[in-house]
C-alpha cells in the first residue's frame, strides 16, 4: 500500500500572499513542513503540489519532489485532487504547507488510522492551548461524538452555551492541518468544482464531506502545531521553533 505525504502551496494567498516562500529562523516554511514530512513518510513519497513556479523551483533547488497543479484549484484538498491525477497512490496524506511545527508522530498516525478506517476521511485535532483565544476566526474549532465523528467545525467559538456557568467550563478543540483520504474520496470531493454551502460560509474545506455522506473521524494529535495564517504570527512560530532547537 503506498502512502504519499502532498503539501498543496500556492502563492497568491489573500491574507498572506507569498506565505509558503516566508523565511522562518532563515529557512522557507515550506521546506520546514517538507522535511517533517520527509521523517514520516521518506523523501520518496514526500511531494509539494503547486501553481506556482517560485515554490516549485525553491522546493527543486532543495533536492524535493514539486508537481504542478492547476491555477483554478478551489481549495488545498482540490490541489491534492489535481496531483492524485498525475501521481498515484492509495492514501494521500495532506499536509497544510503553514504548520512548521507539526509533529511527524502525528502523521503517522493520522496514516495508521487510515488503513483502519479505509472508508473514513481522517482529520487531526487537538486542544485549544491556554495562550490561543477561541474567538479567533483563524482557527478552526471542532466537534465530535463520543466515537470522534465529526459533528461540525466552524471559525466560532463552538460549543456554545446560554448558561455562564456551563459555558466557564467548556474545553475547545481545534483542527490540525493533517488530512488522510483514498482516491475515491478525492475524486468524488474534486469533482464537484464548487465549494459546498457551509464550507463556502466558514471557509473550511472538509465540510464538503458532509454533502458527499462521507464520514470524518478526527484523531486526536499531540497539540504541538502552531500555524503561520497571518504575517503576525511569523514571530510567536519563530519564537517557537527556537525553543524546539534548543531542545535537540
Amino acid at each position: 500500500m503506498r502512502v504519499v505525504g502532498v503539501i498543496p502551496a500556492r502563492y497568491k494567498s489573500s491574507r498572506f500572499p507569498g506565505k509558503p516562500l516566508i523565511r522562518l529562523n532563515g529557512v522557507p516554511m515550506i521546506i520546514r513542513v517538507v522535511r517533517i514530512v520527509e521523517k514520516a513518510l521518506g523523501k520518496e513519497n514526500t511531494y509539494v503540489a503547486t501553481d506556482d513556479n517560485q515554490i516549485k523551483d525553491l522546493v527543486e533547488s532543495y533536492g524535493y519532489n514539486a508537481i504542478m497543479t492547476s491555477e483554478s484549484c478551489l481549495t488545498g484538498t482540490d490541489r491534492v485532487y489535481d496531483f492524485s491525477k498525475k501521481i498515484d497512490a492509495d492514501i494521500y496524506i495532506n499536509i497544510q504547507g503553514d504548520e512548521p511545527l507539526l509533529n511527524y508522530l502525528d502523521i503517522l498516525k493520522i496514516v495508521n488510522v487510515k488503513k483502519d478506517h479505509f472508508e473514513c476521511v481522517i482529520n487531526g485535532m487537538c486542544d485549544i492551548s491556554e495562550d490561543e483565544n477561541p474567538d479567533n476566526v483563524n482557527i478552526p474549532k471542532v466537534l465530535v461524538n463520543k466515537s470522534n465523528t465529526l459533528i461540525y467545525m466552524s471559525r466560532l467559538a463552538i460549543p456554545g452555551s446560554k448558561s455562564p456557568a456551563i459555558a466557564k467550563d467548556r474545553v475547545f478543540k481545534k483542527q490540525v492541518c493533517i488530512y488522510g483520504f483514498n482516491k475515491i474520496e478525492l475524486a468524488a470531493f474534486g469533482r464537484t468544482e464548487q465549494k459546498a454551502v457551509y464550507e463556502n460560509f466558514e471557509d473550511i474545506e472538509i465540510l464538503r464531506f458532509f454533502d458527499l455522506n462521507i464520514p470524518i473521524k478526527m484523531v486526536e494529535t499531540s497539540g504541538s502545531s502552531y500555524a503561520v495564517d497571518v504575517i503576525e504570527d511569523v514571530k510567536k512560530v519563530e519564537e517557537e521553533l527556537l525553543k524546539l532547537e534548543g531542545k535537540k
